[in-house]
This record gives structure tokens, C-alpha cells and sequence, in this order.
């Protein structure tokens, strides 16, 4: 069971880590003072400090390849979070529906450029759609945190098995939500 008040409380946790998940710009480097004031979690804190050590070392040239390179061109680090179950298979074209039709209903038009199981999406959702407090978000929001700690169960162990710096960022959201699941009921991972 998810924890809806903390969940809301956290918003802006889940906007920030929507922010360093997607593709980097001019900014990116700048924007790390204000994002890591987001962060009140210890746990969450210190693994986006991590992150942020790592990729400092690297020029904004450097940032945006890794990025590219870890998330577009890499099928077991793609940031699609029903890749790592259906693939290109009919019931990942349902679920994507699914997830699309709890974004309207919530408020939250995405546009098409990018397909409704893209991980920063589903955090800006969480962000930014009007889901607290409403009745029908029970099973809509179990939905998406299932199929957010789905995906981003093997997202980590790829990017853990690379060494890759995003590995910080993907453990602090997991962390983040695994806070908001109320103890005793969090679900485990089965593969």
C-alpha cells in the first residue's frame, strides 16, 4: 500500500529526479545546487551527491554522451519502464495505454514525443498530476509505482553492472519510493 501523503510530500523529490533523469542541457551542471536542496532523505542526499561527484569530472560534452549512450542506444538501460518485461510484445502497447489513460484522468496531457512508460514522465506525473485525494487513484497509482519499481529493478542492476554514475540517481528514486510504500507491505521483486 502506498503511502499517499508522504507520497505527495515527496512532489518535488520526484520532479527533481524527473529533471537529472532526462537529457541533459546547458544548465544541467548549475542546476545540481538547487536540485540537491530538494533532497531531505539522508540516504536519497547521499547517492545524489554521488552522482553528482561522478559526472563533475566530466565536460558537458562528456555528460550528454554517457547519457545517450547509457539511455538511447542500450536496451538494458533504456529509461522505458515496460521494456524489461514485454519488450515490443501486444501487452506492452496495453500497458502503455493504460498508463496513458491514467494521465488524463489525473490531469496530465503528455505529448506524444515520448511513449507514457518513459521513466522521467512517470516522475513529472507523480509530480505534477492531481491524483492525491482522489478516489480513483488507489489502484491508478499502485499501477505506476509497480510498474516504475518493475523497470527500474533490472535499470539499476544494468547500470550497477556498468559502474554507470546514473546508477545513483535510479537507487535514490527506488529509495525515495520505497518510503512511500507503507512498512510491512512493500511488494518484492519477482523475476
Amino acid at each position: 500500500m502506498i503511502n499517499y501523503a508522504l507520497l505527495d510530500e515527496k512532489r518535488a523529490v520526484f520532479g527533481a529526479i524527473s529533471a537529472v533523469l532526462s537529457y541533459p542541457e546547458k544548465r544541467f551542471i548549475n542546476d545540481r545546487f538547487l536540485l540537491l536542496e530538494t533532497f531531505q532523505n539522508p540516504k536519497t542526499l547521499e547517492l545524489i551527491t554521488a552522482f553528482w561527484e561522478e559526472i563533475s569530472a566530466l565536460t558537458f560534452g562528456e555528460i550528454t554522451e554517457t547519457y545517450v549512450d547509457t539511455f538511447d542506444f542500450n536496451k538494458k538501460t533504456t529509461l522505458y519502464m515496460t521494456f524489461y518485461k514485454f519488450e515490443d510484445a501486444r501487452e506492452r502497447g496495453q500497458m502503455l495505454a493504460k498508463l496513458k489513460v491514467l494521465y488524463e484522468m489525473f490531469g496530465l496531457l503528455p505529448d506524444d514525443a515520448e511513449l507514457t512508460d518513459y521513466l522521467p514522465l512517470m516522475l513529472e506525473f507523480i509530480d505534477a498530476g492531481d491524483w492525491y485525494l482522489d478516489a480513483r487513484s488507489g489502484d491508478s497509482m499502485e499501477l505506476l509505482i509497480g510498474v516504475i519499481e518493475d523497470g527500474s529493478y533490472h535499470l539499476l542492476r544494468a547500470l550497477e553492472e556498468a559502474g554507470n554514475p546514473y546508477r545513483f540517481v535510479i537507487e535514490a528514486m527506488r529509495n525515495e519510493l520505497r518510503v512511500c510504500v507503507k512498512q510491512g507491505e512493500e511488494k518484492q521483486h519477482v523475476e
